[in-house]
């Protein structure tokens, strides 16, 4: 290809993936699979290597992230970037509006938004190209970001009009996105982000762009900074216009003629906030006229002409009375903090984990300390900080033990792990944490054998492994405090079931370590029987596409114990089956099935067969069943009673079926 063909070609692909990219992270609404924009984003960076002349600043190339920086530059703000006053109740929201009304009369109109709880930031554009993204800072001085802000695929690298303009957005982090970098982070022995906004602060703060670019964040643009020679006049008119240049607005706003319809706006996402995909942390109201903006003018740090709803804080005090340990069953020690019951988000919480001693000893943690504790994401209750200045002198410094708390064996630290473990197999917290995982659901299921039973059975020595589940009786069973006759058959029935289960089941039971129910269906597909899986090689391990390096040492090593050969003899007598019973996998290529190649959720109450046997089925066609309703999502088959999926799947426009176009569909 000469340079005037590949100019051609790269001119293509530029309005092609630009196109593809304002369709599925503005609009929601993809037209191409992922397969071919990441077809096309490869050929585009290879025309630029192979011609690096036609590499431009809005190239679509430019979003996987640059060279690493050697630190930001400091930006000087034109406009300065002002906070907004707050109103924390009903009563200073109509103080608000009894200002604006003596400043500019009763006739005026009031835009309302949603507070996003992120990371401000200022985007420059010149001629319609994106020159130059930073920070809020103080207001004043801000830092260039403008290289991650270029991996945010919502942010356009060139406008649909050739304007010079500032504009103001948040950017922010998904919280599918939080709950993904928290997990990956946890499993790495980190300690994970406290919440979305402290994320994409992190995240846009990376000196390696790539690092940003893998944290799938992303914005709303919420003003135009210097409106200029713009025929613009009011606030909800420069919104639109942002729609229309291409950038992405946050459609939940809404003009309000009256402080009654404001107060009602801001009830209504009080109860809402939760179904949101992304935290927000109160309503901006705003005067809409931009003409009475500028008469109500600003004070020193904040427009008069808006002002920021914050939501009642789920932050509470209480007394961290006790630290408790606890092994799990790969032998990490958790600290948890013991507190004075208090009511947080309508729930009363009485714990709350400290993830590490690094944590603990960065947060200065005490025991008898007032400590303020909030739920993370209005779930998960945490210790935000120490009231230091409450001190009395009576609170206790504390230190994790040298020893397990359970079985006395020496704690270690792993490289580049923040948790201490127990690595003795034997640990008994650990067999027993083993056992409760190996009953779950989502590995042998065995209905009735929970948490409390199995704490009871290892408290009376009647197992001391898996295997030993195999050769309960009746006899030993019914010795149990609160266990009767009609339990204990139940139970030993539910037992005899489990035997019959897949190999997968088992392999994620048995709790290899890096290997969860996804990879242990992977492999059971891939080698069939339990014994093959055990012979296997690291190399024909990593060979498979969903199998790194810590995951092909972990059961590499994991078969290589005597006690594991020993564990599966004992399995193989009692008779529990070693062979993978499902489905082999449906390539895409090879099958000329509806499902092939596309993702499906399923909602809702299914009559006829089960959500198990609909995801076997769907996957035998070369399908993928997916937990949740993205813009990734091909179908949604709703049963009875379908919730937030169903709504969700509504709102972005995805294809929803019924349970009998489903068994239609299967049956063909």
């Amino acid at each position: 290809m000469d340079l005037q063909m590949a100019e051609q070609r790269v001119q293509e692909l530029h309005q092609l993936l630009n196109q593809y990219n304002y369709e599925y992270h503005v609009l929601d609404k993809p037209s191409v699979p992922d397969a071919e924009y990441d077809q096309l984003i490869h050929e585009l960076i290879q025309l630029e290597e192979a011609f690096p002349g036609l590499k431009t600043l809005d190239s679509p190339s430019q979003r996987v992230g640059g060279s690493i920086l050697d630190m930001f530059e400091k930006v000087q703000h034109e406009i300065p970037m002002l906070s907004l006053g707050n109103a924390f109740n009903e009563q200073d929201l109509r103080d608000f509006d009894r200002r604006i009304r003596q400043a500019v009369g009763d006739r005026f109109t009031y835009v309302c938004e949603l507070k996003i709880d992120g990371l401000a930031v200022s985007l420059r554009y010149e001629n319609g190209l994106f020159m130059q993204g930073a920070t809020r800072g103080d207001g004043t001085i801000g830092e260039d970001i403008t290289s991650n802000l270029k991996t945010i695929r919502s942010i356009p690298l060139r406008l649909k009009d050739e304007v010079t303009m500032e504009v103001r957005g948040e950017a922010f982090m998904p919280k599918k996105s939080f709950e993904s970098l928290n997990q990956a982070k946890v499993e790495k022995g980190e300690e994970p982000f406290a919440n979305p906004r402290n994320a994409a602060a992190g995240s846009l703060r990376q000196l390696d762009p790539k690092m940003a670019a893998s944290r799938n964040l992303d914005i709303y643009l919420y003003s135009i900074a210097n409106i200029g020679e713009l025929n613009i006049h009011s606030h909800s008119q420069g919104l639109t216009y942002l729609d229309e240049l291409g950038f992405k607005t946050n459609k939940e706003r809404k003009t309000c003629p009256t402080i009654e319809e404001v107060i009602e706006y801001v009830d209504g996402w009080v109860e809402k906030r939760p179904s949101l995909p992304y935290e927000i942390d109160g309503i901006v109201i705003k005067v809409d006229s931009l003409d009475q903006q500028k008469e109500l003018g600003t004070t020193a740090k904040s427009p008069r002409w808006a002002i920021a709803y914050k939501f009642p804080a789920e932050e509470v005090v209480t007394t961290l009375k006790h630290i408790e340990l606890s092994v799990g069953r790969t032998g990490v020690v958790t600290p948890t903090a013991i507190l004075e019951p208090v009511q947080v988000a309508g729930t009363t919480v009485q714990r709350a984990s400290l993830h590490n001693e690094d944590l603990i000893r960065e947060k200065d943690i005490r025991i008898g300390d007032q400590v303020v504790i909030k739920k993370a994401g209005d779930i998960i209750p945490e210790v935000v900080n120490v009231l230091a200045d409450r001190r009395t002198g009576d609170e206790m410094e504390f230190s994790m033990p040298t020893h397990c708390p359970e079985c006395e064996s020496e704690l270690v630290r792993l490289e580049e792990e923040v948790a201490l473990r127990c690595m003795n197999p034997k640990c008994p917290a650990q067999i027993r944490e083993g056992l409760i995982h190996f009953v779950s659901r989502n590995a042998m299921n065995i209905d009735g054998l929970g948490e409390k039973v199995i704490s009871q059975l290892f408290a009376e020595k009647l197992i001391q492994d898996v295997a030993d589940l195999y050769k309960l009786t009746y006899d030993l069973l019914i010795q149990l405090e609160r266990m009767g006759e009609k339990s204990a058959n139940n139970l030993l029935q539910a037992i005899e079931v489990s035997k019959d289960n897949s190999l997968e089941k088992l392999l994620f039971g048995l709790g290899i370590r890096h290997v969860g129910a996804k990879a242990a269906k992977t492999l059971s597909q891939t080698f069939g029987t339990m014994s093959e899986l055990a012979k296997a090689s690291r190399e024909e391990l990593t060979a498979i596409n969903e199998i790194g390096d810590k995951m092909a040492d972990s059961i590499v090593t994991f078969f290589d114990m005597e006690e594991v050969q020993e564990l599966l003899e004992e399995l193989v007598s009692a008779g529990v089956n070693m062979e993978y019973k499902g489905p082999k996998p449906v390539s895409v290529e090879d099958s000329d099935s509806f499902f092939a190649g596309k993702t499906v959720v399923l909602t809702g109450k299914l009559e006829q067969m089960s959500r198990n046997e609909a995801k076997d089925q769907i996957e035998q066609l070369g399908g993928k069943v997916a937990g949740s309703v993205s813009k990734k999502t091909d179908l949604v088959v709703a049963g009875a009673d379908a919730g937030s999926k169903l709504a969700k799947a509504e709102e972005l426009g995805i294809e929803v079926w019924s349970e009998e176009k489903l068994l239609e569909e299967l049956s063909k």
